[in-house]
């Protein structure tokens, strides 16, 4: 993706958490008949190589993990907050009137060659993760275990497992950074008037 290097974010730490508050990804990768794409929620194991791995599964009737299976390259996006913002936030327009909109937003893309599995200890696995990822703030989490016996069991054969050892992560905070102090303070206060979770970042620019 285009990232003009003020906009980059490099620290892994920052990508990783990203990754893990936003876990409803978009995956797309390259078909016979173009491009595809499909919102699918991941779990990151950040300690499985340099990059980390991602996991998931969707339906075995969505012929997208048929396109992986044949070793195509594919690209994850995690979508962080994203927010408009008025040049009316600007202090410099009261100055000059030399301002327009633009977007703010926070993105990871994760490249990699994925890897299917129909292994029903691995499916299992995996969506244990995932639950407990998903559940464990909860005051009382759901657990697989909470369903009767052989349920989950027989629903593994309409599920394929994706595994993505991440080879490359670019981060693009684009967070108002090309801005003046005052004119980023005037896109917080505008986005805290709107309740938006973009004002934190503009604030701290590159939170750890």
């Amino acid at each position: 993706m285009y990232c003009q290097p003020v906009f980059a974010e490099e620290r892994r730490a920052v990508q990783h958490a990203l990754m893990r508050a936003h876990p409803l990804a978009t995956l797309i990768v390259s078909t016979d008949d173009g491009p595809s794409a499909d919102l699918v929620p991941f779990l990151l194991y950040p300690d499985e190589g340099p990059c980390g791995t991602l996991r998931a599964h969707v339906a075995r009737g969505n012929p997208l993990w048929q396109a992986l299976a044949g070793g195509a390259r594919c690209l994850v996006q995690f979508q962080g907050p994203q927010a408009y913002v008025s040049p009316s936030w600007y202090a410099s327009k009261a100055m000059n009137h030399k301002v327009v909109p633009t977007w703010n937003y926070a993105v990871v893309q994760a490249h990699g060659v994925a890897r299917v599995t129909t292994d029903p200890a691995w499916l299992l696995r995996q969506l244990g993760d995932l639950t407990a990822a998903q559940e464990g703030h909860m005051p009382a989490p759901w657990q697989i275990g909470d369903t009767p016996p052989g349920f989950v069991d027989g629903l593994l054969p309409a599920l394929v497992g994706i595994e993505l050892p991440v080879a490359r992560l670019q981060g693009k905070w684009k967070v108002s950074q090309n801005r003046s102090d005052v004119d980023r303070a005037g896109v917080a206060a505008g986005l805290d008037a709107e309740a938006a979770p973009m004002a934190a970042l503009v604030r701290g620019l590159r939170p750890a």
